[in-house]
């Protein structure tokens, strides 16, 4: 029986649980529910599609992509009605999975997976800065950015809480420089740990006037789902939010499982299982009338860089949130909001790839474009919608650079005196190509020979070959200079 990795994964663990809790409360208060249910969604994450097979390190929880669809659910439908949908969705995820159609989430560009980590990066970081200085963010990532000059001069001249500002400055600070310290103090105690819980001394020991989480008890958030709702979601919009949730929740998950694997070098996601493992906790958060969850790319790219080597990490981490929330919550009392604004801040900056961009800006500029606008996109829409403008701008890059086609015109003196057009085509000629293609050869001059040598084409589309056959039939017919053609196009019909 192999042996779990405890001094790795125990550790890790606890990262995870101080970054999963602020997100928890943070999700389900935006989604306009009492911030218990955040917190039920997390616990399941943790302790029931953490032990299901799919992905090893990815955590699962509560995601702000699905805040403004649960929010508008909530709204329409009512807060007891959230269960039945979340059920729902959870239904056909397990369909999806049994399906197999998880396995169609692999083909994702390096660039856009870059550009999904940078864009979630950004939004967490800038969103978290005004947490940080007991603000309230304002909703959209663009607002969010806008404002963030109007932050640092109110936390500079003190019309933010100053007390926050600094507390969370403090806890910021020693997330950067605990990897300085000796190497027996920073691998036994992890930065956020420690962070945390010199904010949370000082914050008792001072007595600071700032925000601290508040958490009560988990049993009166959750409740069944009844049959008088099952008949109000019987209707087109019900299963039109279903379908949503599912679809979001899905891509969101399976996306986040294409950028954790490229981040360490353990299994790699069974796609198809990792859905059907999300859809069981759907399922069980549906019942419980909670949130719904997905693999979340903050957590679990945590739980990677906290060192993470199994299952025990995630799984763990949904224990630490079941005990201080049903058994300690006035311990939970006691940690200041802007500590935990500071973990987010510092995991955001990390997830923001700067080397890769530097590198791709020096040698692969397309790549690097497809990087900063899926970046972009999820800044300033969400990331479902952002991941698929990425794929989109990535798929129309391939397709040109695919369809790329050299077009050669020598001149060359024929013993004769006359001077031989010679037309060399190379790569891939395809539609794409065509207005091209046709522009060089329309421009050869009709009363000199040519030779039109296509054999270094890797690939040569019908269009391209009706083209190049009406081209070749025209120019016999209004020239008396010889026309001869390279291996010999194809008939066309």
């Amino acid at each position: 029986m192999r042996t779990v990795p405890w001094r790795h994964d125990l550790p890790a663990s606890i990262v995870v649980f101080l970054v999963a809790l602020p997100l928890c409360v943070g999700v389900a208060v935006a989604s306009g529910v009492p911030a218990e249910l955040g917190l039920v969604t997390g616990i399941v994450g943790g302790l029931v599609v953490g032990l299901l097979p799919g992905s090893s390190l990815q955590v699962s929880g509560p995601a702000a992509g699905l805040t403004v669809l649960v929010y508008d659910a909530v709204h329409r439908f009512g807060p007891h009605a959230l269960g039945l949908l979340v059920l729902g969705a959870g239904l056909l995820q397990l369909a999806m999975g049994a399906l197999r159609l998880g396995r169609w989430f692999r083909a994702m560009s390096a660039s856009v997976v870059h550009g999904m980590l940078a864009g979630i990066g950004l939004t967490l970081l800038s969103g978290q800065l005004y947490a940080l200085a007991d603000r309230r963010a304002p909703a959209s990532g663009p607002e969010k950015i806008a404002g963030l000059p109007a932050l640092l001069r109110d936390a500079l001249t003190g019309a933010a809480n100053p007390s926050a500002v600094a507390l969370g400055a403090a806890t910021l600070l020693v997330l950067v420089l605990w990897k300085h310290l000796p190497e027996r103090v920073a691998r036994g105690v992890p930065a956020p740990l420690a962070a945390v819980g010199l904010a949370a001394a000082v914050t008792a020991a001072a007595d600071l006037p700032v925000a601290r989480v508040r958490v009560s008890g988990l049993l009166g958030v959750v409740h069944l789902p009844d049959r008088v709702t099952l008949g109000e979601l019987a209707g087109g919009a019900g299963l039109g939010t279903v379908v949503a949730f599912t679809l979001i929740a899905s891509a969101e998950t399976l996306f986040s499982a294409a950028a954790v694997d490229r981040m360490h070098h353990g299994p790699r996601t069974d796609y198809d299982r990792e859905l059907t493992a999300q859809g069981i906790g759907n399922a069980v958060c549906g019942l419980l009338g909670a949130l719904p969850m997905t693999a979340v790319i903050v957590r679990s790219a945590t739980n990677v860089q906290a060192g993470a080597r199994s299952k025990a990490s995630r799984t763990l981490h949904g224990v630490w949130l079941l005990l201080f929330t049903a058994l300690l919550p006035g311990v939970l009392g006691l940690v200041p909001l802007t500590a935990l604004a500071a973990v987010l801040v510092h995991a955001g900056a990390k997830l923001v790839p700067v080397r890769r961009i530097a590198a791709l800006c020096r040698g692969h500029r397309g790549e690097a474009a497809v990087l900063a606008v899926t970046a972009g996109s999820i800044i300033v829409t969400d990331l479902f919608e952002g991941v698929l403008i990425g794929v989109g701008l990535a798929v129309v890059k391939s397709a040109w650079q695919t369809s790329h086609l050299q077009i050669r015109v020598e001149e060359e003196r024929l013993p004769s005196g006359e001077a031989l057009q010679r037309v060399r085509l190379s790569g891939n000629a395809t539609f794409l190509r065509l207005p091209r293609l046709l522009d060089a050869l329309e421009r050869l001059p009709a009363d000199r020979p040519v030779e039109l040598d296509w054999s270094g084409l890797r690939h040569l589309d019908h269009a391209c070959t009706v083209a190049l056959a009406s081209w070749a039939a025209q120019h016999r017919a209004r020239s008396s200079a010889p026309l001869a053609v390279e291996p010999p196009l194809p008939m066309v019909v």
